[in-house]
């Protein structure tokens, strides 16, 4: 496993042990975090109260409300389309090959504008790095051109070699 996998997991195994045993035991978690580091037991208080939206039920909800619902993907918590509740059946079969046909396309369309942005992100970097190389090459040519015009200071005015 990956250190950012492994970063991302443990608090998702950690708030799922609290909600498996119930709302004392992020009571307790509370309690135990300010005795033990006050800024820990306030994190936990404000998580408890604005973040954590009643557990399990909170997740229900999400998951029926969006497609695919919060399911796996680039980050920690990531949105996508996929996954079981993505084309769970409505009853009504023209909805449904509508609601497929509508997340295929949106998915199709969402790569296509990752590789755009790629490809936009690399012809700028391009861009950038040719202006560079013409900035260091014009930089290089003045000073040739001004070593060249300079007077050699080891030649006399009078055209007599300098003596040792």
């Amino acid at each position: 496993m990956s250190t950012i996998a492994a970063a991302c997991a443990w608090p998702a195994r950690a708030e799922a042990w609290l909600d498996d045993r119930g709302t004392g035991a992020w009571i307790a978690a509370t309690v135990l975090g300010f005795i033990a580091f006050w800024p820990v037991g306030l994190f936990l208080l404000f998580y408890t109260l604005f973040f954590r939206k009643s557990g399990k039920r909170f997740e229900r909800r999400m998951a029926m409300s969006m497609p695919g619902g919060m399911s796996g993907g680039r980050g920690c918590r990531s949105w996508s389309y996929g996954g079981p509740m993505a084309f769970r059946s409505s009853g009504n079969s023209a909805f449904d090959a509508y609601k497929r046909d509508t997340l295929d396309r949106l998915q199709r369309e969402q790569e296509e504008f990752e590789a755009f942005l790629e490809r936009l992100r690399a012809s700028k970097d391009k861009s950038e790095f040719d202006q560079y190389m013409e900035d260091r090459a014009r930089a290089a040519r003045a000073e040739t051109t001004a070593a060249a015009d300079r007077p050699d200071t080891d030649v006399i005015e009078d055209g007599n070699s300098p003596k040792a």
